[in-house]
């Protein structure tokens, strides 16, 4: 069943959050995953949004998922996003 990370992110610190996203990226190599959002200006239709960045990854399953999350490549990414932003995320299980 696919599993969604879904992130919300404040960034304050631009230039971290850049070396994020390259970390980030290549910590997908060889996973069975791919990024379906990511927004700057998501329109809130209902109650406050943590933001504004919000992005969206949909992996084959949970497994899958924590291949990725848990890996020291991502972890290390992580770290970076940590100290360049303000975040939440969660995962999601879908409906398959």
């Amino acid at each position: 069943m696919p599993v969604y990370f879904i992130a919300q992110v404040d960034i304050h610190d631009q230039a971290g959050y850049d070396s994020y996203a390259q970390q980030a990226g290549a910590s997908f190599a060889g996973l069975d995953a791919k990024v379906l959002a990511a927004d700057d200006t998501p329109e809130v239709v209902e109650g406050k949004w943590h933001g504004p960045r919000t992005v969206m990854i949909e992996f084959a399953d949970e497994a899958e998922f924590h291949k990725w999350y848990d890996s020291p490549e991502y972890q290390q990414a992580a770290k970076t996003r940590w100290a360049a932003t303000d975040s939440n995320a969660a995962l999601v299980k879908g409906l398959g």
